[in-house]
């Protein structure tokens, strides 16, 4: 710890020599492998002088060298592992744009890689906008718990929530003094986030620097009236504890209890909210006067703890056994006050040293002693996911928060995705949700208007799924009419109601006619893709409950009715038409068509014109001289009649068939490289086998020409996959091909 201090104080003054820094950073953790740390602080150094010569210093002031170099500092005493601490290097360096995610992979790894970018992704959390105004110490707003809800839905690796610690702390320490409006914002960022995370990682020596630092910039005058009545009581305070620690460890001595005895620093923080929680003066705040008991074992806790009450008297409701009970993040100590020499009050805690590092560590005490390579690495892992998710439930905060704020966080759900403006506001919506949706879900206008999508400064397309952390941004056009393909739940753009909805209203309030047209547009399109250019029109009115072919259509074009439903309706009655005559044939298709009947082995069948059963009626089958079966309804006259001898047959409906179906395509378009692999590749992405496929392209016209057979179980597949192609960049038209 000595040799930390000293790198902080180094680091702080920018008088750093890293060879020195290096040899001290060495000291404190045997078996590191120093060449690699060296490594990525020489890559931040360079990267980092690289960027002052071309772009001047970067947003904050400070380093991003230095700061990484402070960050390892704060990560090194918690034993955190190696990837961990050459991420704390290199971050900073990152999020400045000063190296590359890719070349932080390509130099140390993937694992290093996840961590900083598992970071970047918490570094959003620091810009949602919290007004200083808004929010006082011990309280908290809606922005406040959309960053807890952020926490909870980013952090998966506890590795990540250490290394934003270490950041924070940083950022914290080196607030500019001419800054308010940051100290603020800092301030609360703090108080409200991060110093309850480290609380409730049980990382204590953190959680008071942030609440400290906090506390001195929300209420200087407070903090210096604390800092200055401490400060002059604290040489006769020290010499009391120390006539304390001289008594009590010859006490201990007597009854064979080898311990460590310390005096212990009660933060200016603590101090305020004791001071303000029970309305009392500085004078009255007993624990001022603290001594802390490290034991080896559990059971010399106790028989220390039987030696203070034995020295001196006990008071009342002051004593807590967090050994039998620990704390939600697992804190384990004794602690009593008494009434001391001179009739002061004085607080005692007691602990084994295992206990302390726990203390002070926290999650990363589950690290300290352990130094042999074969531990089970998955299962170290998930044990520090346990832990987290104990963490995100943020038990301890929410009993001090308000009842809107506890009801917020008790609806927090890891069902949610949480992504933000660029603005930096934290917007919650479903998972699977798109562009569109988020664009619906910030205005109705925005959406309309929407054309396109960065995420994370890049563009995907509008069906993308976008996840927790996301930066999202809407490209949005003049044209205010949202695109009547969103409205096509096998396109996948749009998977939230309220964008659905708005999007259908939109196209009700357009013309009848208009709507008619769309919707004609929209139905010979799709089934010339199908090749099913033909159908019944009353036939299918009926069957989808329609009056008129312009009530379908408007129904159509005004995005009532799914495409992909009535399509399917004329592919299956153009299927029971060819069903019924290879039927009434007797199946004599070798198999083509998949048998419906069970209960009649490999015996040729037809189905009966007297009665026309279909799937869904009880049936029955007579064996006729020919030997083919035709399948009747039982109730039908012609079975009612039937000799029940030998020929009469139990027959029932196959459950749940399980066929697939060839279908051809053709794919026209114009050759690019990539594109053939693309059209592969998007069936296998739709789980769709592919049985034939050939390529021909034309060097003089630059067109290419692809015919393939693939096996769908239904029309639904098939009309998303052909949809699909036909977004394919450089694809001219898809269609499917008659058998």
């Amino acid at each position: 710890m000595v040799e930390a201090t000293r790198n902080q104080r180094q680091i702080t003054s920018g008088a750093l020599n890293l060879e020195e820094w290096l040899t001290a950073f060495s000291s404190m953790r045997a078996g590191i492998d120093l060449e690699r740390i060296k490594k990525a602080c020489e890559l931040s150094r360079q990267a980092e002088q690289k960027a002052l010569a071309t772009v001047g210093p970067w947003a904050e002031g400070r380093s991003s060298y230095l700061t990484g170099l402070e960050m390892a500092d704060i990560l090194l005493p918690m034993n955190v592992d190696e990837p961990s601490l050459v991420a704390a290097v290199i971050y900073r360096a990152v999020r400045e744009n000063q190296i590359t995610l890719n070349h932080v992979r390509n130099q140390f790894g993937a694992e290093v890689a996840s961590l900083v970018e598992g970071v970047l992704k918490m570094a959003a959390i620091s810009n949602i906008h919290i007004r200083h105004d808004e929010v006082v110490l011990g309280q908290t707003s809606d922005q406040i718990d959309q960053a807890k809800k952020m926490l909870i839905a980013l952090v998966d690796d506890v590795r990540v929530a250490l290394i934003k610690l270490a950041e924070r702390t940083c950022a914290i320490r080196a607030a500019s003094k001419t800054d308010r409006e940051k100290q603020l914002r800092l301030a609360h960022e703090m108080s409200e986030i991060y110093a309850p995370l480290a609380h409730r990682l049980g990382i204590g020596h953190l959680r008071w620097e942030l609440e400290d630092l906090s506390f001195r910039y929300v209420d200087p005058d407070a903090y210096k009236r604390i800092a200055v009545l401490l400060d002059e009581k604290r040489t006769a305070r020290q010499a009391y504890i120390e006539e304390v620690l001289s008594l009590l460890k010859d006490k201990l001595h007597l009854v064979g209890v080898e311990a460590e005895l310390q005096g212990r620093a009660k933060h200016i923080s603590s101090i305020w909210k004791k001071m303000m929680r029970k309305g009392i003066k500085f004078s009255e705040v007993y624990d001022v006067r603290a001594i802390r008991i490290l034991v080896p074992t559990s059971d010399d806790c106790y028989r220390a703890l039987g030696v203070v009450h034995n020295l001196w008297r006990n008071i009342p409701n002051e004593f807590d056994d967090y050994i039998a009970n620990p704390k939600g993040n697992g804190y384990k100590s004794l602690h009593t006050a008494v009434i001391g020499p001179e009739g002061k009050v004085l607080e005692v805690q007691i602990r084994t040293e295992e206990m302390h590092i726990e203390a002070e560590y926290g999650v990363c005490s589950h690290w300290q002693y352990k130094t042999n390579a074969d531990v089970d690495k998955s299962a170290r892992y998930e044990r520090r996911l346990e832990l987290l998710r104990q963490v995100i439930e943020w038990q301890s905060e929410v009993k001090q928060l308000p009842a809107s704020s506890k009801e917020v966080l008790a609806n927090v759900s890891l069902d949610r995705v949480y992504l933000f403006t660029p603005d930096g506001h934290v917007i919650d919506m479903p998972p699977e949700s798109t562009p569109v949706d988020f664009a619906y879900r910030v205005h109705t206008e925005i959406g309309h208007r929407c054309r396109g999508a960065k995420i994370n400064g890049r563009i995907v397309p509008l069906n993308h799924r976008l996840q927790s952390g996301d930066r999202v941004e809407i490209v949005t056009g003049d044209d205010s009419a949202p695109r009547r393909e969103w409205l096509h739940s096998h396109l996948g753009y749009v998977t939230t109601s309220r964008a659905k909805s708005k999007i259908q209203g939109w196209f009700h309030r357009q013309a009848r006619q208009k709507n008619i047209e769309e919707g004609q547009r929209v139905l010979e399109a799709e089934l010339k893709h199908l090749g099913l250019d033909q159908y019944a029109h009353q036939d299918l009115n009926s069957a989808l409950g329609y009056t008129s072919d312009d009530d379908l259509l408007f129904a159509l074009g005004s995005g009532d009715l799914e495409l992909s439903d009535v399509v399917e309706e004329i592919a299956r009655a153009a299927s029971i038409l060819k069903l019924d005559s290879q039927m009434n044939l007797g199946f004599e298709a070798e198999g083509k068509v998949p048998s419906l009947i069970s209960g009649i082995g490999d015996r040729a069948h037809s189905v009966a014109q007297c009665c026309q059963p279909i799937p869904g009626d009880a049936i029955a089958g007579i064996l006729e001289d020919d030997g083919v079966v035709t399948v009747h309804m039982q109730d039908c006259v012609q079975v009612l009649n039937a000799d029940v001898y030998g020929r009469l047959m139990r027959l029932s409906w196959q459950d749940d068939i399980q066929e697939s179906f060839n279908v051809n395509l053709e794919v026209l378009g114009y050759d690019r490289p990539g594109i053939l692999f693309e059209i592969a590749g998007l069936f296998v992405t739709e789980q769709i086998n592919i049985s034939m496929l050939h390529s021909e392209s034309s060097k003089e016209t630059g067109r290419v020409e692809i015919q393939m057979s693939i096996e769908v179980g239904s029309i639904k597949p098939l009309i998303r996959v052909l949809e699909l192609i036909q977004q394919i960049p450089n694809v001219a038209s898809v269609r499917r091909l008659a058998a």
